[in-house]
């Protein structure tokens, strides 16, 4: 992309914050966070009591970028079918062959919100691993591009616990950002109050279609990360690894398990790891356990996100120490130990960034 090109897409990012503005109020860190997700290609895991918002704000951001929403409220009877599509058959009239048609189902949009998404069984949260990762869907033998560009947005309450089914670990390592929303200010929510009891709310305006979307998150790739912010993104991710020369804050209060379920819902109660996972070693040879190769992929590509979303064309270590917590959170299975002592991901992952400073 060349440096004109760029320079007339970045104003449009401002204008895509004004945009949402216009129909959510506050939450300021959670729409930087999920504009993150999107320009990185990555998807975002959010999670939030009821009535924040999450379903305006995942439909405002499909109106302002003109891309297709649809939204999948993920239940105990959801089938992998009722995601993905089914074969019809179809007869011809004139000749009478019959064949099978595949429908589409809702996974073929743009923009996707799998709202509480941990209600489902295992069995249909896997079908959306494939779409996550390869952007494909494959169907009786035939495989099927996604649109580009695709994005997964997935609900989960962190207070109910029951009647749900926690994330496996390769799919909670599928999401880029693990993403708290938290209640509003008194000041804000007095707004909401005011915004929503009154007469119809301002429609989002368009401000951005999926070529921007597209050419933006190829100048993603080209933002500049130096050798020494690439090294200590390394040094941060292996020593989120429970093992010899571990901080001893990681010792204490990480147990394994790259993407494994941790954060508020684990604290509140998640059944423990399942013996058939084994020990540490058979997770990650050498018996280290902790956030896995994709965590410090995570960590790159977001803070260099971060960085063109602020109109910076090189992401420094504040960009890091700023996402650390989203991208690791939900990679971390938390010990015994931390439970007891009521810590939780982001007290783990603020005691890393201290005991592995940036160097100089």
């Amino acid at each position: 992309m060349t440096s004109p090109d760029l320079d007339s897409l970045l104003p449009r990012l401002d204008a895509l914050r004004a945009a949402l503005a216009r129909a959510v109020v506050g939450q300021h860190t959670v729409v930087e966070q999920l504009l993150i997700g999107l320009l990185a290609g990555g998807h975002c895991l959010l999670e939030g009591a009821p009535g924040l918002g999450k379903t305006l704000l995942v439909r405002s951001l499909g109106q302002a970028l003109e891309l297709q929403f649809r939204r999948v409220q993920f239940t105990p009877d959801l089938m992998p079918s009722d995601i993905l599509g089914t074969e019809l058959l179809e007869e011809d009239h004139g000749t009478g062959h019959r064949h099978f048609r595949f429908q589409q189902g809702p996974i073929f949009t743009h923009l996707l919100l799998a709202d509480e998404l941990n209600r489902t069984p295992p069995k249909t949260q896997a079908a959306l691993l494939e779409a996550m990762q390869e952007r494909t869907v494959s169907y009786a033998g035939t495989t099927y591009a996604l649109p580009a560009p695709f994005f997964v947005l997935a609900t989960q309450n962190p207070i109910e616990q029951a009647g749900t089914y926690p994330l496996p670990e390769a799919q909670l390592d599928r999401f880029l950002l693990h993403v708290l929303v938290d209640y509003p200010s008194e000041d804000e929510e007095r707004q909401i109050l005011e915004q929503t009891t009154g007469g119809a709310t301002d429609a989002v305006p368009k401000v951005m279609d999926a070529e921007a979307v597209i050419a933006l998150q190829a100048a993603v790739r080209q933002v500049h990360v130096s050798p020494d912010v690439l090294a200590w993104i390394t040094r941060l991710v292996r020593a989120s690894r429970p093992g010899e020369g571990a901080p001893a804050a990681i010792n204490q209060w990480v147990k394994w398990g790259a993407g494994a379920p941790a954060g508020p819902a684990r604290v509140l109660g998640g059944a423990p790891p399942p013996a058939a996972h084994g020990p540490p070693a058979a997770i990650n040879p050498g018996g280290k356990g902790g956030a896995g190769p994709r965590a410090g992929q995570s960590l790159v590509l977001a803070a260099k996100a971060r960085a063109l979303l602020q109109g910076r064309f090189a992401a420094t270590r504040e960009d890091v120490q700023a996402l650390a917590a989203p991208v690791m959170r939900h990679r971390l299975l938390l010990s015994f130990a931390a439970e007891a002592e009521q810590k939780r991901a982001d007290d783990v992952v603020a005691a890393l960034l201290q005991a592995v400073p940036f160097p100089g």
